[in-house]
């Protein structure tokens, strides 16, 4: 586990989300982009919370390692949204390339001149 500081407030995260948290934050970050996330965490009373974090370019965030023995929050949906966010970040969609017959139309007879 460990705790996971936002804007003054620290909850407790399964190791996995805490790393793919500050991971998706920093990929955002470069991006130019943000999002918001629930995560299943664990609060500083040991209450079980859904916690929604914006994430993105100068996201305050700080992860600390922790001796906790609590079981780790279920966090399986918010990980994959991750990983698949990082990735598509990490290699964003093509248009594709034309074709040869659409690279040698000549369209410019559709305008006069």
């Amino acid at each position: 586990m460990k705790h996971i500081t936002y804007a003054e407030k620290s909850l407790l995260l399964g190791d996995a989300t805490a790393d793919l948290l500050l991971e998706y934050a920093a990929a955002l970050g470069s991006d130019g982009t943000s999002d918001s996330i629930s995560i299943h965490a664990i609060s500083s009373d040991g209450d079980e919370v859904d916690a929604t974090f914006l994430i993105g370019e100068g996201s305050p965030l700080m992860s600390e390692t922790t001796t906790s023995t609590l079981p780790e929050p279920d966090n399986t949906a918010a990980e994959e949204h991750m990983r698949e966010r990082i990735g598509r970040l990490a290699r964003p969609p093509h248009g594709g390339s034309l074709d040869d017959d659409e690279m040698l139309r000549d369209d410019y007879d559709e305008f006069p001149g």
